[in-house]
């Protein structure tokens, strides 16, 4: 791709998903089969016996729950329409009120992702994607492993200081023109496309536990692991950012290494190396509205990592950034709205909702109370490996942070009465947690999703495997480098 190649590229031809169809193709009859599927799984769990332990409403939210996952795995209907039946359902069945079931869709963090999507709308009406695609080609070259292994570990590293879907949006959209270059639509997605497109996200949220910054989960487990160490033992043990960063960031490397491996492994492309057309010899200067929105996005990122400070819930700052790129007439909203994915959005949205009514329905409690005490009695690794995969099923269905606050308030009272090091489960949570199955999981992985480029079935394929193997390396890490350097 040349440079003239470039300024003439239309942007409506470099966002690809809005005229294509999502998901695979299917008949009626298999769509049929499907939802009887569905429906089946729903009157066996609905008609099982209910545990006395077990609230009637959870009872009734696992019912939903166990479908509608199949539901979005298959993609028997559209993933969008799927999510608002799923908060119907709950309405339905009384798992929860109305306003509190549709109420998670405008939650702080939901509409914070809405507005992070728009900013990738943003990088690429503007011609910004096309000018850090520059920069990463001429960086990294055009080998596809050394791309994409340059690719991974930044995202990792730099979802250890920023908001994993930032860095996704930044990394994907620079690298969304380049598949529209060879003519790789989401129609016509190959092992090349969904190899990188789903590699960035993953590689993004496996670094979101390496310092502090890197999401809210992180200063919430040790919040929590402070306070029950000083409530049980009377010890105030102090866990502070350098502390924190010294036990979890070394570990974010090994992550940011395995997820490009197991990428690479599923998704192997042909290619070694890409065309040479792809190539962007060189950029024209920046326009007005490139130095305009780099700006705004400059200050935004400031504002971001200075929100202890301002107390400024990161939200705020997205509102403002889309502010300050709208009014100067940079980018219009009108097109942001036309261009934008609505339908992931929406499919966070039920996410977080789903996850909210675990929480409320006392669903999540109770597979807490009945799942983790079988681990009883194993060994270490085994016990540390079934919480932290407690961990992450849970943060599958709902945001990480919510998994944390869930998970250790059984998990910590489990390890003193197995004796085992309290502070081990609380600083494993942020780690498992950042490790999803389900591509509703975390906010990375939905915006990529937007894109077209891969199904739910074959982001599952890669991302069982992914978790799985990203656990025993954090499990291994707990066990052989925390002792190392004093920490257990």
């Amino acid at each position: 791709m040349s440079a003239q190649d470039v300024r003439d590229t239309s942007p409506d031809e470099l966002l690809m998903h809005e005229e294509e169809p999502q998901g695979p193709t299917q008949s009626t009859k298999v769509m049929v089969i499907k939802l009887l599927i569905a429906l089946g799984l729903f009157l066996f769990v609905y008609f099982l016996p209910r545990p006395e332990s077990l609230p009637m409403e959870a009872h009734r939210l696992g019912a939903i729950l166990l479908p509608i996952v199949f539901l979005w795995v298959s993609e028997a209907i559209p993933i969008g329409v799927t999510a608002l039946l799923a908060t119907a359902l709950m309405i339905i069945f009384k798992v929860t009120k109305s306003s509190a079931a549709w109420a998670p869709y405008a939650n702080h963090t939901v509409m914070f992702v809405m507005m992070i999507i728009m900013f990738g709308v943003i990088l690429n009406e503007v011609g910004l994607a096309k000018r850090l695609l520059f920069f990463i080609l001429k960086f990294a070259g055009t080998k596809v492993k050394q791309l994409s292994f340059f690719i991974a570990v930044s995202s990792t590293l730099l979802s250890t200081l920023f908001h994993d879907a930032t860095i996704t949006i930044i990394m994907l959209f620079a690298i969304l023109p380049l598949f529209q270059g060879m003519g790789i639509t989401p129609k016509k997605s190959n092992n090349l496309s969904k190899f990188f497109i789903i590699l960035i996200p993953l590689a993004a949220s496996a670094g979101g536990f390496g310092t502090m910054l890197g999401g809210g989960r992180c200063a919430l487990a040790v919040d929590i692991t402070q306070k029950y160490l000083l409530e049980t033992t009377g010890v105030a043990v102090k866990i502070g950012f350098l502390k924190y960063a010294m036990v979890e960031f070394p570990v974010s490397i090994l992550t940011a290494v395995a997820t490009w491996a197991i990428c690479y492994l599923y998704f192997r492309p042909k290619e070694k190396e890409l065309p040479a057309s792809v190539k962007i010899e060189s950029m024209p200067p920046m326009s007005n509205a490139e130095k305009g929105v780099a700006a705004v996005f400059s200050a935004a990122f400031i504002l971001w990592f200075a929100g202890d400070l301002t107390g400024w819930h990161v939200s705020v700052v997205a509102a403002l950034a889309l502010a300050g790129f709208c009014a100067p007439g940079w980018v219009s909203f009108k097109t942001i709205c036309d261009k934008f994915p609505w339908e992931s959005w929406i499919v966070f949205g039920s996410g977080v909702s789903l996850g909210a009514a675990m929480l409320s329905s006392g669903l999540g409690k109770y597979l807490a109370t009945v799942c983790l005490p079988l681990l009883e009695g194993q060994s270490p690794f085994v016990t540390y490996y079934g919480i932290g995969f407690f961990g992450s099923a849970l943060s599958s269905m709902m945001s990480n942070s919510a998994a944390v606050a869930l998970s250790l308030p059984v998990t910590l009272p489990m390890a003193s009465m197995m004796n085992m090091s309290v502070e081990t489960v609380g600083l494993l949570a942020p780690m498992t947690t950042s490790f999803i199955m389900l591509v509703i999981g975390c906010p990375p992985t939905i915006i990529a999703y937007s894109t077209g480029y891969f199904s739910q079935i074959e982001f599952s394929k890669v991302a069982i495997p992914w978790c799985l193997t990203l656990l025993a390396i954090c499990v291994g890490a707990a066990l052989v480098y925390w002792p190392m350097i004093g920490f257990n």
